[in-house]
């Protein structure tokens, strides 16, 4: 070991130049304001799409992903009239073209405008028990 190994532990004990929270006043908690220009990054959730983070009243509604992703999947999507009907990536369905999947979701663009679906998860899509 080093001359300086042995010296450096001896010189930060020392303490005689460190303060000690005793002799000084402690201040009371920060109290952090949001920058005016960036308060909406701050309310916005994680991993958000940029803009409006709300779907459009007529955005396609995912039921389901079928396939292997990367090797011909597809989505599963509900129609306004209640079918259902499969499409697959490059596709349209109500103006919305299928962009990419996910495990979970499924990227549309209309116009310019991208946005993310994730499936549904309501009572309707789970099955029905047997009548007894």
């Amino acid at each position: 070991m080093t001359l300086f190994g042995l010296a450096a532990p001896l010189f930060l004990a020392r303490g005689e130049d460190t303060p000690v929270a005793g002799d000084r006043e402690i201040a009371g908690p920060l109290s952090l304001e949001r920058p005016g220009a960036f308060g909406a990054l701050y309310s916005r959730t994680l991993f958000a799409a940029a803009g409006d983070d709300a779907l459009p009243a007529d955005a396609p509604d995912l039921i389901g992903i079928v396939g292997r992703l990367g090797d011909g999947a597809v989505a599963l999507v509900r129609l306004a009239d209640g079918s259902s009907r499969t499409i697959g990536i490059g596709e349209s369905v109500d103006g919305w073209r299928l962009d990419a999947l996910a495990i979970d979701a499924a990227s549309f663009t209309r116009g310019g405008r991208q946005i993310r679906v994730a499936i549904a998860t309501d009572d309707v899509s789970r099955a029905e028990e047997p009548p007894q």
